[in-house]
């Protein structure tokens, strides 16, 4: 055997017996890459990657929508899982020859798919099985209601609504968790982009149920009680019936395999 014949089977072999470096794009990734069992598999992520606590120690290559290419590059990944919206990021890695896998979030079934096909990548199918029939599980025991109501998911708490509100449109997990608990969403508009209301227009679309995403850990300024107030001084049958409520958990907002517990929380939210 030659020495070049020997030193290119040697590199091959050290190639399969490599430890793989798997640099995720953005918290929901991260997060499911650690629920499959192979958080010490991750070598780096984005900002605001805070669960499990573990990730917290993980180097920063950016922020979700805006990785730095050379820093990815840097510590010499074997794969960059990333999000629709990183193509641009993506395609650029492509081109050193990156293995890349790119993913969509928005709705239960993306993220049921999502990680399915995290874990046939890096080889944790039994894992990401129970991880799916936990989520599920969690939607065959939604309580279906008898009382169909239009509910208003709203982004953040805040005193002035003056300003812009942010609210779940039809293209998103949360409009999925609605419709599951057998309500319909108060925003109809057949669009894929971020509704932005103002009072009046919430006030107009007249929503049966408010419920507030709200965190304390990024809104640990506001008056809760004066937030609760200036929601129920909008003429709505929410504020009528006195159905406008604050939820208060910090992993309402990710789309990862802890939509099983966004499910459980929000469906009983609506059922009570």
């Amino acid at each position: 055997m030659g020495i070049k014949t020997f030193l290119i089977i040697l590199l091959f072999i050290l190639n399969l017996s490599a430890k793989e470096r798997i640099i995720s794009l953005s918290p929901s990734i991260t997060e499911i890459v650690y629920a499959l069992g192979a958080g010490d598999k991750l070598v780096a992520t984005t900002a605001y990657s805070l669960y499990p606590t573990e990730a917290q120690k993980l180097p920063i290559i950016g922020g979700y929508e805006s990785p730095h290419i050379e820093k990815i590059i840097s510590y010499s990944p074997t794969l960059v899982i990333g999000q629709n919206y990183n193509q641009n990021a993506l395609g650029k890695l492509n081109k050193f020859n990156i293995d890349t896998l790119s993913l969509s979030l928005k709705t239960i079934q993306e993220i049921v798919n999502a990680i399915n096909k995290i874990a046939h990548k890096i080889d944790r199918v039994q894992e990401a099985q129970k991880l799916i029939d936990t989520i599920n599980n969690k939607i065959s025991n939604i309580t279906k209601t008898q009382d169909s109501r239009k509910v208003m998911i709203v982004y953040g708490l805040k005193e002035d609504l003056r300003s812009r509100i942010y609210i779940a449109g039809n293209h998103i997990f949360f409009n999925d968790i609605i419709t599951l608990s057998g309500h319909t969403n108060a925003y109809t508009a057949d669009t894929t982009a971020q509704p932005v209301l103002s009072y009046e227009n919430v006030i107009a679309l007249n929503p049966d149920q408010i419920i507030i995403l709200h965190s304390h850990a990024t809104e640990a300024n506001v008056n809760v009680e004066k937030a609760l107030q200036a929601w129920y001084t909008l003429p709505t049958n929410a504020s009528k019936n006195k159905k406008i409520s604050i939820v208060d958990e910090d992993y309402l907002h990710i789309p990862s395999h802890r939509i099983a517990l966004t499910i459980e929380k929000l469906s009983k939210e609506m059922h009570d």
